[in-house]
């Protein structure tokens, strides 16, 4: 395996690692909804929702990961040889969706838990809560945009 192709995994699996923060931030978010649901279970659908928003960061990071493994052909039997640039350019690929993922999963996952609570006080929040959690997933989004754009402008 030569250099460049070590690096692209490198990339490949910095950008996996978006999953730590969402399963972070829906542990957090999934104490929260454990603590509301042992007094209401009738919140559950709305607790479920709450709790799974944060997951969409390790999607993100999962989906830029498979983007470069399949661009470099490591699935197949034969993957490509890449120079050192061209391994470095998919390290760089990893690098937005992977940090901000993990960070964005963590701190989402907390305002979710503090928008399951608010739920449990008051059920007609939920929207509200919900709404609070999604603009968290602003900035994942962006680092996925970048990752994607950083992606499609390298050659092989």
């Amino acid at each position: 395996m030569n250099f460049g192709l070590v690096m692209a995994l490198l990339g490949a699996a910095i950008a996996a690692s978006a999953g730590i923060g969402s399963a972070m931030g829906v542990a957090i978010a999934g104490k929260a909804g454990n603590g509301v649901l042992s007094e209401k279970p009738e919140l559950f659908g709305k607790v479920l929702v709450l709790q799974a928003i944060p997951g969409t960061q390790g999607i993100y990071g999962f989906l830029v990961a498979v983007l470069i493994l399949f661009k470099i052909e490591f699935l197949s039997l034969t993957p490509i040889s890449l120079s050192a640039t061209q391994g470095f350019a998919f390290l760089a690929v990893g690098i937005p969706i992977g940090i901000v993922g993990i960070f964005s999963g963590i701190y989402q996952g907390k305002a979710a838990a503090t928008s399951i609570i608010m739920t449990s006080k008051d059920p007609s929040l939920f929207t509200r809560g919900m709404t609070m959690t999604a603009l968290v997933e602003t900035y994942a989004i962006l680092a996925l945009l970048v990752s994607v754009l950083m992606w499609n402008g390298i050659s092989i």
